[in-house]
């Protein structure tokens, strides 16, 4: 055994005199690489025979050193500090992690004792837990126990499903209600024709409200909306994009419903509004309010949705778009709350709201960093209205706002479809066009957009505009703005070819808004 224990620690002992030596030689190493003495003497004992090349050499040489082990010591650095960044990331995510799983057990335990409190509640009224049926909006067994523990009497008792009580949760409607039980309509002035309208609006703008628009811009948007319930008036800052619907309302004395858009809308609540299970009353917007008052009366009704791109169109207004594209306009409605309540609104029916003809849907768009790009899903459904430049100041005569009812506007649209209806020799030429950008740019017109330009150019026309120039514009902004999407810089010589099918088919001197737009797409990609 003691020859095994002397064995053992010789063993040990040469092990560890090992280890020993790699530290001590990693020591002397790195003294030696940086043994300053040492290389000043190594280059005394050999530069004194050094010409003037060799000391120039010697001289880079050094340098050259120097920069290596900088460089090293540098990426040294940085690789310890990335270390120490992600290292602390690490802890950093631990930490949050717990923090939210300590959070996830809070909610669980709160939500057992809410729980609990409920069982209590419901076995002191002489209930089954198991039996209570929750009707959102009412209490869960439509009683009350009172500070004593007696049991007070329902609150509620849903009589052919129609929810009894006292309790009102829509009281921005119902001030609708009783506004609308005395209220007289105005004596609308129905001999204007659209012609008048243009020029007496552009009057009243410049006069009363010194805002100057051309007569196109008030064609554009009164043909827009005979073509559909959603405008969208696109361009830079400051060109009187908010104004116009602002105006407008004046000039009809129903003042326009501004909602201005905000980043964080996510959903049809931020427009709507939503029913609050603690307060029981529903948060009603000013744009509920407004949808809801248009069915009692004869107005032209317009909700301006201001900066709406600031957040993504297709999430918040979603619901209003599917709406809006149903083909039977009886079937616009709204849902609102699932189940009725004895004191809800006169015109709410079984929870939901009818959208009705007389109101439009105006939304001002910006393009810039801060927002987001309009999808085409969005674009195909509205109808936009560039304004690009500034207004031009002129002189105009006082002119009064009028009282203009939507039956009277909505006879105009018909008129004008009966009377300026494309002619069929510009049909054929928008076809002949649809089948060249089929071919050429694999793009298709569709079937919406030329119902929309059969809507939009007769009322542009009787407003005042020319046929093309209404084609034109439609093209324009409803389908060469979708070659966006397309591989432009591959396709410079077919837009060109096809501002020159344009000139051919339609005419020198005419399309002019689709040409520059297509020769702007060429200078852009």
């Amino acid at each position: 055994m003691n020859d095994f224990l002397k064995w053992f620690f010789a063993f040990i002992s040469f092990m560890l005199q090992g280890f020993g030596e790699i530290f001590l030689g990693f020591g002397r190493g790195i003294r030696q690489v940086f043994d300053i003495p040492g290389y000043v003497a190594l280059f005394r004992s050999y530069s004194g025979n050094f010409g003037i090349a060799e000391w120039i050499c010697s001289v880079l040489a050094i340098i050259i050193v120097i920069a290596i082990y900088v460089l090293l010591g540098t990426m040294l650095v940085l690789a310890i500090r990335k270390y120490l960044r992600f290292r602390h990331s690490i802890v950093s995510n631990e930490d949050l992690l717990e923090e939210i799983s300590l959070l996830q057990r809070r909610v669980l335990k709160l939500m057992k004792e809410k729980d609990e409190i409920m069982a209590m509640k419901v076995t002191q009224m002489g209930l089954s837990p198991s039996g209570v049926l929750s009707l959102a909006g009412t209490e869960a067994a439509g009683g009350q126990i009172t500070e004593g523990g007696a049991e007070a009497a329902p609150a509620a008792v849903a009589v052919d499903g129609v929810i009894q009580t006292s309790d009102q949760r829509f009281s921005k409607l119902i001030e609708v209600d009783s506004f609308y039980k005395s209220y007289t309509p105005p004596e609308y002035d129905n001999e204007i024709t659209l012609k008048e309208f243009v020029e007496r609006y552009r009057n009243f703008a410049c006069s009363r409200m010194h805002l100057y628009y051309d007569h196109k811009t008030i064609r554009l948007f009164l043909a827009g909306m005979a073509s559909t319930k959603l405008i969208i008036l696109q361009g830079i800052s400051g060109t009187g994009k908010t104004s116009l619907p602002y105006s407008f309302g004046k000039f009809l004395q129903v003042d326009t419903t501004i909602a201005s858009v905000q980043p964080s809308w996510r959903d049809r609540t931020e427009l709507f509004g939503y029913f609050n299970e603690f307060t029981k009353s529903f948060n009603e917007t000013e744009v509920l309010k407004r949808i809801y008052s248009s069915n009692y009366n004869n107005d032209i009704n317009l909700i301006l949705l201001d900066e709406m791109n600031i957040a993504r169109v297709e999430y918040y207004f979603a619901e209003m778009l599917s709406i809006l594209e149903m083909p039977n306009a009886d079937e616009w409605e709204l849902d609102i709350v699932p189940n009725v309540w004895s004191t809800d609104p006169v015109k709410l029916d079984h929870g939901k709201i009818v959208i009705p003809q007389n109101i439009w849907y105006i939304g001002t768009a910006n393009n810039d960093d801060s927002t987001y790009a309009i999808s085409d899903k969005v674009y195909d459904r509205a109808q936009p209205i560039n304004l690009d430049t500034k207004g031009v100041a002129f002189e105009a005569p006082d002119t009064p706002p009028i009282n203009l009812g939507f039956d009277h506007l909505d006879a105009m649209f018909r008129e004008a479809f009966e009377l300026y209806p494309i002619s069929q020799e510009n049909l054929s030429k928008i076809q002949q066009l649809d089948l060249w950008v089929i071919e050429k740019l694999r793009v298709a017109f569709g079937n919406r957009i030329l119902k929309q330009m059969g809507l939009f150019v007769p009322v542009y026309v009787a407003c005042g505009g020319d046929e093309l120039d209404g084609i034109d514009y439609v093209l324009a902004t409803k389908i060469f703005r979708k070659f966006e999407s397309l591989n432009l810089a591959m396709l410079r010589e077919e837009l060109k070819e096809l501002c020159n099918y344009l000139t051919k088919l339609f005419g020198k001197n005419t399309m002019n808004e689709s040409i520059a737009y297509l020769q702007r797409l060429q200078k852009l990609f």
